[in-house]
């Protein structure tokens, strides 16, 4: 009886010991056959990449090809916005003429049935990337892969070598900064003979106004928008026997506006305004001063909330800052001049806080006409100042245009007149020269 044990517990120690032996072989085997798979998934990787980095220069020779480079451009209408391409069309419609089935076929449907898909054509492809300044083409040479060789293949695999390839790419420079100006030259003349009936006097008058923007928007977090607007005026008139020349308008001002994303549209914003003008301001037979350069100096400070407005159609842009927290200091050179903005007398400068309001905006219903608005408010809740200026030009061409300038204004911090109360109003119309950029 303890033979027979002992022959079958010899017999089971035979048989784990064989099945520890085999299980042994079999991971080993499985580590080198799981090594050599490693190896080759990452050469597979490799091809991938090197196919697709093919399919991107077919791509680019076909941006290339599309802004009059000879290269194939089928490809790049897969990449680009949707567009118009005549010439797809033109050999649909055309017999005996050979088409992609893929690329004409399949714009030729979106045409058709998805017509308001289709917002750009093949002219404006080219005309932005002829004219911009931000693309610039250089031939750099990038090591696509290294020379990989399997270093101990394994039974039933064979040494795979991949070649170095190498490239040619366009290098891309962002640029965040953009510049716009607005110029006008405006003029306006009215001639009354001495003798005619109803009596009156001759006047004559020029305005000029420069109003630039130098704006930075990185198209993530942060925004900067710089503003200078200058405008001057000069009338003369026959019955104004003591002053030769008056200004009819005149202002220098600046706005500066920093901005931290907060959501979508929604700007946390800190804002700078400061304005003055440029000479003295007169009236007619007086030689006494109004104002004049750095009286009054206004400079307003203030931390709020900025919405940027933009329709899709792009004929409503602009801003509207709204700042709980505002900051305003006044200024003014000639001290006599100090009572009438405001200031007591023997001081020169002001300071105090409240709240401030400020919109701007351009709404540009036809191509030969715009409307520009500014709607700005003030208050420390004591007293209150409000303008809203607003300029209607009419464009004839790209040079001549019109424009109706109204500028209603309130601010009881002056000295209240009997008629107008502290309600002020000022209006022009003109016709002249004007350019854009």
């Amino acid at each position: 009886m303890k033979k027979k044990i002992f022959s079958l517990l010899f017999i089971a120690f035979t048989t784990i010991i064989a099945a520890l032996n085999t299980g042994a072989q079999s991971r080993m085997s499985y580590g080198a056959y799981r090594n050599n798979q490693l190896l080759a998934n990452y050469i597979d990787s490799l091809n991938i990449y090197k196919a697709r980095i093919d399919s991107l220069n077919k791509a680019n020779d076909s941006l290339r090809a599309e802004m009059g480079y000879p290269a194939e451009n089928k490809y790049f209408r897969y990449f680009a916005p949707l567009a118009y391409y005549p010439d797809i069309t033109g050999r649909m419609l055309t017999p005996y003429t050979e088409d992609d089935e893929y690329t004409d076929g399949g714009l030729m449907q979106v045409y058709l049935k998805h017509p308001e898909l289709v917002q750009y054509s093949a002219n404006q492809f080219s005309k932005y990337y002829k004219n911009t300044k931000d693309v610039k083409e250089q031939p750099n040479r990038i090591e696509l892969t290294k020379h990989v060789k399997e270093a101990a293949p394994q039974q039933g695999s064979a040494t795979t070598d991949i070649p170095e390839e190498q490239i040619d790419m366009f290098v891309t420079k962002p640029h965040f900064w953009t510049f716009s100006g607005d110029y006008y030259l405006q003029f306006l003349q009215n001639y009354i003979s001495p003798n005619w009936y109803k009596s009156g006097a001759s006047s004559y008058s020029m305005m000029g106004t420069v109003t630039l923007k130098y704006n930075y928007n990185n198209k993530q977090k942060i925004k900067w928008d710089n503003m200078l607007e200058l405008r001057l005026g000069f009338q003369t008139t026959d019955a104004d026997t003591i002053n030769k020349f008056k200004t009819s308008d005149d202002l220098i001002r600046y706005t500066s506006k920093l901005g931290l994303q907060a959501h979508e549209k929604w700007y946390y914003t800190l804002q700078v305004m400061a304005y003055t003008q440029f000479t003295k301001g007169l009236k007619n037979n007086d030689k006494y001063v109004y104002s004049d350069f750095m009286s009054p100096f206004n400079l307003n400070v203030s931390i709020g909330m900025d919405y940027t407005v933009a329709t899709k159609n792009k004929k409503l842009s602009g801003s509207v800052h709204i700042a709980p927290f505002a900051f305003k200091f006044r200024y003014v050179d000639r001290k006599y001049l100090a009572s009438s903005f405001g200031i007591n007398n023997g001081h020169r400068t002001m300071e105090d806080f409240g709240s401030q309001f400020n919109a701007e905006l351009t709404w540009t219903p036809f191509n030969n006409f715009k409307w520009k608005t500014r709607l700005y408010g003030y208050t420390t809740y004591h007293k209150y100042e409000m303008e809203w200026e607003n300029t209607l030009t009419l464009q004839f061409n790209k040079y001549i245009s019109t424009c109706l300038y109204l500028y209603p204004r309130f601010d009881d911090s002056v000295a209240k007149d009997d008629k107008y109360k502290y309600f002020q109003f000022k209006e022009y119309f003109s016709f002249g020269f004007s350019y854009s950029m």
